[in-house]
């Protein structure tokens, strides 16, 4: 009798250490499906409808934040939020990602720690970050949407490839790796046909600096105050003399 209430008893234990256990678990990913996002943080984010971050508002992502296929976060880059990401930063089929700052350099308003992966998205709008990993986009466009990758600092390599849309430019970027500029279209027919896309200019690669099949090729353009870039190692194919 005295040993089966010894079991018991530590069965009763057992049993109160697995709920206690669960009771103090960390809440998964938080799902935003529409609206703004709050200040605080979050342990992972999830978006699935159109939403932005509240202006002037400290988001911190512990975990990744991923934006799903046909989602919006953040259109145009239009919040002054400060964002960090201690994960990597997925964008799927038809998405749009901003952070950071669309049209001004400004300080670096978001930090994501990991990567950016945006399987053909519709754009992406970042201004003023800072990635530690890499930045890779492959596919995706929109016709009346542009694709801005500006003043960033990326800590790998920065991929742009199979784009096609109004306007796509890599200007004033700081490249840890290489800066690889491929098959993107320019679907602007108000000026020679996208005649001012495909800008890749001012920026500092560390490692090479590779153009190819872009239409427009690649180019510098001085009228958007467009600069030769400084390369650590070659200058390939369409970006051979920038």
């Amino acid at each position: 009798m005295t040993k089966l209430r010894l079991l018991l008893g530590l069965s009763v234990l057992l049993v109160l250490g697995v709920v206690g256990s669960t009771a103090l678990a960390a809440p998964g990913p938080t799902t935003c499906s529409g609206g703004s996002i709050a200040a605080g943080t979050y342990n992972g984010l999830n978006v699935t409808g159109n939403c932005t971050f509240a202006n002037g508002a400290a988001v911190t992502i512990n975990g990744n934040l991923n934006v799903a296929a046909g989602a919006i976060l953040n259109d145009h880059a239009g919040s002054t939020a400060t964002v960090l990401v201690t994960g990597n930063v997925i964008v799927g089929k038809g998405a749009v990602l901003g952070l950071g700052h669309y049209n001004e350099a400004g300080p670096h308003a978001a930090t994501v720690n990991g990567n950016i992966v945006a399987s053909q998205p519709l754009t992406l709008y970042l201004g003023a970050i800072t990635v530690h990993g890499n930045v890779v986009s492959n596919g995706g466009g929109d016709p009346t949407r542009n694709f801005p990758i500006k003043d960033d600092t990326v800590g790998g390599n920065l991929i742009l490839q199979g784009w096609h849309g109004l306007w796509l430019g890599a200007i004033r970027d700081t490249v840890g790796g290489n800066l690889i500029v491929s098959n993107n279209t320019a679907a602007d027919t108000s000026k020679l046909p996208g005649s001012d896309s495909t800008e890749v200019q001012t920026n500092n690669v560390r490692g090479n600096l590779i153009c190819h099949g872009n239409t427009p090729a690649a180019q510098v353009n001085p009228d958007d105050g467009g600069e030769a870039n400084i390369v650590g190692g070659n200058k390939i194919g369409q970006c051979a003399g920038l």
